[in-house]
C-alpha cells in the first residue's frame, strides 16, 4: 500500500463529466489498497471568470478581498469531487486549505506556505477515506484567508506530500507529460520520460505550463519525486526526480516560451554606483518579480537600464518606475509588452561548449532578431518580438535534434 498525493489541475474537473471520470480513477486507485489525497484546482477557467467579475468594478481591486473572492473556486471543486467520490461508493471528506493547516506569510495574492499540518488528513486517512485538499489557499497566522498565487495549486501538493512523506506526488494534466517543446506549436515534439529537478525548475520558471516553479524547487528540496501524467489515459507521464549521471549524456532537455513578459527601460540614469540599488530596491518592496536586467556600457555619465516583468504587474511596475523616476531623473521610460523569452534546458550544458552560439544561429537563420540575453548554468533565454515565437521555438528545437525521429535523445 502506497500514500499518493494526486493533483488534479482546472481542465481535468471542468465540468460533471470530467469531475466523474476523475473520481472514477481516484476511487481505483483507493480500490487497489492506497491511501489517497486529492488536490484539485478550481474548475475550468473559473478563477479567471473571479479575476474578470473584480476588474468590471475597478482596474486595482483589493488585494485581500481577491483572496476571499479566488479561494470560492476551489472550494467548488472539492465538494464536487466529493459528492461524485460518494456516489461511486468510496468515503471521501473535502476540506479547505486553513482546514489542513496550510499557514502562510501575510502576502495577499501570491503568499508562501510556512507550515502544513498533517494531523487533520492523517486522521481521515486512517478512517480509510480519500481526503480532497483546496489547492492554491491558505491562511495567515491571523487567519485571513491567503492564496498561493498561478499555478497555487501544484505548491499545494507538493507541501502536502512532503507534510504526509507521500511515498509520489502525480500531477494529473491534460497532456501526456513534459516535451522537449510544445508540442501543439512544434509537432515532432518529444515526451521526456525522466527530467532533474533542476531542469524542470529552469523550464518551469523560463515558460513552461507544464508544473509551477515553486512546487519544483519545494519538491527538490524535500526529495519528493512527481509524476506528470495525463488525466484522461493510463498512459505513464515524466518524472521529475534527482539528477543523473545519465541525464548528463543529453545537451539540451527542451525549448520553452514565455509571451507573458513586459519589458521596461530607464534611459539616460545616471551612470554611478547605488543607481540599480533604488531603481530595483523599490521594485521589489512592491513585490515585483523582475526576470532579466540588463544595463548597458555608460556614455557620458548616463547609461540604460532594460529590465522585464510579469504582464501581470506590468502596470503595478511602471507605477513604480514613475516614483524612482522622481529620484534618478531619467531621460526617459519605454515600456514594450509585446515580447516573449525562449529559452533552452539541459544539464548536459554544463559539460558541453557551444550551445549558445548555436542557439543563436539558430535564430539567425530564422530572421528572428534578439532583444535580450541572460545565462544560468543550464539554461540560455533570449527576448525577441512576441510575433517571431513560433518559429524561434521550432528552429531551435530542429538545430538541436531534439524531435521524435532523432536517436539519442532523453525519452
Amino acid at each position: 500500500m502506497a500514500l499518493i498525493v494526486q493533483k488534479y489541475g482546472g481542465s481535468s474537473v471542468a465540468d460533471a463529466e470530467k469531475m466523474l471520470s476523475v473520481a472514477r480513477r481516484v476511487a481505483k486507485n483507493r480500490r487497489e489498497g492506497n491511501e489517497v489525497v486529492v488536490v484539485v484546482s478550481a474548475p475550468g477557467d473559473t478563477t479567471d471568470e473571479l479575476i474578470a467579475k473584480a476588474q468590471q468594478i475597478t482596474d486595482s481591486p483589493d488585494e485581500r478581498e481577491m483572496d476571499v473572492l479566488l479561494a470560492t473556486g476551489e472550494q467548488q471543486s472539492i465538494a464536487l469531487l466529493s459528492i461524485a467520490l460518494k456516489s461511486l461508493g468510496c468515503d471521501a471528506i473535502s476540506f479547505t486549505g486553513p482546514q489542513v493547516g496550510i499557514v502562510t506569510d501575510d502576502v495577499h495574492t501570491k503568499a508562501r506556505i510556512v507550515r502544513v499540518g498533517d494531523s487533520k488528513i492523517r486522521s481521515a486517512l486512517n478512517l480509510g477515506k480519500v481526503v480532497i485538499v483546496a489547492g492554491f489557499q491558505g491562511e495567515n497566522k491571523e487567519h485571513e484567508i491567503t492564496t498561493l498565487g498561478r499555478g497555487g495549486s501544484d505548491l499545494t501538493a507538493v507541501a502536502i506530500a512532503a507534510a504526509l512523506k507521500a511515498d509520489v506526488c502525480e500531477f494529473y494534466k491534460d497532456v501526456d507529460g513534459v516535451f522537449t517543446a510544445n508540442p501543439s506549436m512544434v509537432k515532432d515534439a518529444k515526451k521526456i520520460t525522466f527530467i532533474s529537478y533542476d531542469e524542470m525548475l529552469e523550464m518551469a520558471s523560463a515558460g513552461a505550463q507544464v508544473l509551477n516553479a515553486r512546487s519544483v524547487e519545494f519538491a527538490k528540496n524535500f526529495g519528493i519525486k512527481i509524476h506528470v501524467r495525463p488525466t484522461f489515459n493510463e498512459k505513464e507521464g515524466t518524472i521529475v526526480m534527482q539528477e543523473t549521471k545519465a541525464m548528463e549524456k543529453v545537451v539540451i532537455s527542451g525549448v520553452t516560451y514565455n509571451k507573458n513578459e513586459a519589458k521596461i527601460t530607464v534611459r539616460g540614469v545616471p551612470d554611478r554606483p547605488g543607481i540599480a540599488s533604488i531603481l530595483f530596491s523599490k521594485l521589489g518592496k512592491a513585490g515585483i518579480n523582475v526576470d532579466m536586467i540588463i544595463q548597458n556600457i555608460g556614455e557620458k555619465g548616463h547609461s540604460d537600464v532594460s529590465f522585464t516583468v510579469d504582464k501581470s504587474e506590468f502596470k503595478k511596475a511602471m507605477k513604480v518606475v514613475g516614483e524612482a523616476s522622481k529620484t534618478l531623473k531619467p531621460a526617459g521610460i519605454l515600456s514594450d509588452e509585446g515580447i516573449a523569452k525562449v529559452s533552452v534546458v539541459g544539464v548536459g550544458m554544463r559539460s558541453h561548449s557551444g550551445v549558445a552560439a548555436n542557439m543563436f544561429k539558430a535564430l539567425a537563420e530564422a530572421g528572428v532578431n534578439i532583444e535580450m540575453i541572460s545565462t544560468s548554468e543550464i539554461k540560455i533565454s533570449v527576448v525577441i518580438d512576441e510575433k517571431d515565437v513560433t518559429k524561434a521555438v521550432a528552429a531551435i528545437h530542429k538545430k538541436f535534434n531534439l524531435g521524435k525521429k532523432v536517436s539519442g535523445v532523453r525519452g
